[in-house]
Order: structure tokens, then C-alpha cells, then sequence
């Protein structure tokens, strides 16, 4: 199951309220058995149980590419909202937040209240529910920093638990919710810093923007304000009037490579430039998709069939921009660019979105 809260970009609308199209950000896919909702966590657990195995959820539709023909089973449109505080001190606060509620909404709230660990995930789509399935991060933070805890409906045990963050399993874009079908998020508790600052700066090209040093800290407003603008200068802020926005954001995870093979693409990448990377742990190198995608030969604007593009702000966007092409068409546009970046590097790209009744 995927929670990837989806309201229809479009331009124009689907012919069948069933088309899961309008569910989704990057407006393909074709229609489904059943589509129900779900506006509280009670319901959601009713609704996965009415359903059997045959289930779709989706919330904010941000991270999910719906082949043409759609998904027989039933889909579950998660609506529950809410945040509420379950403990608090002078330094920090714990809440817990519903898995519809849409995440940028979420990271506004804090800091308005002037809770920091969030702000530089501004802008993001989708709920948050999907957060943890994916850990979602961005700028130099990640969900798993803060999340102390997740509310699930456990399928296999047939009822609702708690799964603690140190057995999430949070890796690079990864949990032990991600390709999982055993559990559904119900809410997500977060622990936050009592701050009107932000957390340490920690990605270069926002501490650019923001004029600071990295490992500075600057006033939470302004670095959601930041954040935002950087975004959305990339494409990656939802916006209706601008078609670069119809996709799922990143398509391709940054890939990581061991020791060797990045050596062997420095080798291959002569005389393009030293590939922008960011060592880790265990002599792992975590490289650029967008940088091999557009040394590849891949620019901002790639054109593929039926009129999807790669986004004209950013390689690493595929764009449905008219909202009337085909799952087909878009996965078309990315065989060719893995293929190719393949062929002249060597790495092989990995989609980030979760693929329902479709393959890369």
C-alpha cells in the first residue's frame, strides 16, 4: 500500500470519478474498482478491513505513479486531519499528527508556534502520513530526526499498535513501511525544539540563499520563507498555473555507490567535471541524479511522447505538463533517461515514487 492529499491539477478533469488521475499529483492513471474515504483513523482501520487485500491507499498523491489501468481493488482516500499536543516542557514539544494531514500545512503550523525541526521541509506535497513510509527530507533534514513515534493498524495482527522510531527502519528515502503492506499509518508523532530558530544549516546551497554560514542557525520564518522559494524556483511547490509542478517532484533517488564503482564513474566522467557527491557511512558515496541525468545528455526540458517533458526547472522532474498523457508515456520518458545514464556512466537510477500496476 502506498500513502503517496491528492486534489486534482489537471487541466482538464477525468471523464469517471474514478479515475485516480485526479487523485494524483502527476495526473495519470487509470480507473479504480472503488473509491472510498476515510476521514479519521477509526475509519481508515474500517475501511482497510471492509477492503481485504486488494487496497489502495492515498492521501496526498505526491509519490505515486498509477499505471493506465488503474487499480481494481478498492482505494482509500485518507482525510483525517488533526494535531494535538502529548507532552510538552521548556525545551521541547511532542505532538501527534493524523496521516491526512497535508504536510506543508503541518510544517507552517510549527513555526508559527515557533517549534523548530520541520522548516526546511517546507513546501513538500502530500500528507503526513506519507512522511515516515518515505523519509522524507530535504535540505539537509529528514523526518526521521524528529519522529518519535508511528501509529499503525497492523494487518497482521488485525490491530491498531505503535511502532517505536528506532524499529522504523529509516534509511535514505527507505522504511520498514516502504513496499510493505502490513502496516497503515494512522498518525505520526513528532518531537520538536521549543526555538524561534531554525536547526543548524546544514545544505550548502540553502545556507547560499540565506546568505549564512553552514551550521548557522536563522529565525524559523526565514528559513521556510528560503526553502519555499528555493522549491519553487525548482518546480517542486504545487501550483496549478505552472505545468512543471504536474509530477511527483524528484522521479530518481540519488544513487549511492560503494568505494570502487565511484571511482569508476570519476573515470567515465573525465572531462565533465567532478561528480557532485556527499560521502557516508561505511565508504558509501552518495552521487547526483540530476547531474548524471543532465551530463547524460537529459536537459531541463528533455522532451518524451504525448507531451511529457523533464521539468524546464529541474533534470530531475518528470512532468506531465498538459495532464492528458499516459502512464505509458511518462515511464516511456524515464526507461530513456535510466537507460542512457546507464549507458554512459555506468549507475543505475532508481524511481523514488511507489509504482501501482506499473514498471520501470
Amino acid at each position: 500500500m502506498s500513502d503517496v492529499y491528492a486534489q486534482p491539477t489537471a487541466a482538464a478533469q477525468p471523464a469517471s470519478t474514478d479515475d485516480l488521475a485526479q487523485y494524483t499529483t502527476l495526473c495519470v492513471g487509470g480507473p479504480a474498482g472503488q473509491v472510498v474515504t476515510a476521514t479519521n483513523a477509526d475509519e481508515i482501520v474500517s475501511r482497510v478491513r471492509e477492503a481485504g487485500t486488494d487496497i489502495l491507499l492515498l492521501a496526498g498523491g505526491s509519490n505515486v505513479v498509477i499505471g493506465d489501468g488503474g487499480f481494481p481493488g478498492t482505494v482509500v482516500l485518507v482525510r483525517s486531519r488533526g494535531l494535538r499536543v502529548l507532552a510538552e516542557d521548556e525545551r521541547t514539544v511532542t505532538v501527534r499528527v493524523e496521516a491526512g494531514e497535508p504536510w506543508d500545512e503541518l510544517v507552517a503550523a510549527t513555526v508559527r508556534n515557533g517549534w523548530s525541526g520541520l522548516e526546511c521541509l517546507s513546501g513538500i506535497p502530500g500528507s503526513t502520513g506519507a512522511t515516515p513510509i518515505q523519509n522524507v527530507g530535504a535540505y539537509g533534514q529528514e523526518v526521521a530526526e524528529t519522529i518519535t513515534a508511528v501509529q499503525v493498524y497492523d494487518r497482521t495482527a488485525g490491530a491498531v499498535g505503535e511502532v517505536a522510531a528506532t524499529d522504523c527502519g529509516f534509511a535514505y528515502r527507505s522504511s520498514v513501511f516502504k513496499y510493505n503492506d502490513r502496516w497503515v499509518v494512522l498518525s505520526v508523532d513528532f518531537r520538536l525544539a521549543r526555538s524561534p530558530l531554525s536547526g543548524p544549516v546544514r545544505y550548502a546551497e540553502l545556507a547560499r540563499a540565506l546568505g549564512v554560514e553552514v551550521g548557522d542557525r536563522v529565525p524559523l520564518a526565514q528559513a521556510r520563507a528560503t526553502v519555499l522559494r528555493l522549491r519553487a524556483g525548482k518546480g517542486m511547490v504545487l501550483d496549478a498555473d505552472d505545468p512543471d509542478t504536474r509530477s511527483v517532484g524528484s522521479f530518481f533517488t540519488n544513487p549511492v555507490l560503494d568505494a570502487a564503482t565511484y571511482e569508476q564513474l570519476r573515470q567515465r566522467a573525465v572531462g565533465l567535471g567532478e561528480p557532485p557527491a556527499w560521502p557516508g557511512a561505511d565508504d558509501l558515496v552518495k552521487v547526483s541524479a540530476a547531474w548524471l541525468i543532465d551530463k547524460a545528455g537529459f536537459g531541463k526540458g528533455h522532451p518524451g511522447p504525448e507531451g511529457t517533458a523533464i521539468s524546464t526547472k529541474h533534470t530531475l522532474a518528470l512532468t506531465n505538463p498538459t495532464g492528458t498523457a499516459s502512464t505509458r508515456a511518462l515511464l516511456a520518458l524515464a526507461r530513456e533517461i535510466r537507460d542512457g545514464v546507464q549507458s554512459r556512466f555506468g549507475v543505475t537510477l532508481h524511481p523514488e515514487p511507489v509504482l501501482i500496476n506499473c514498471t520501470l
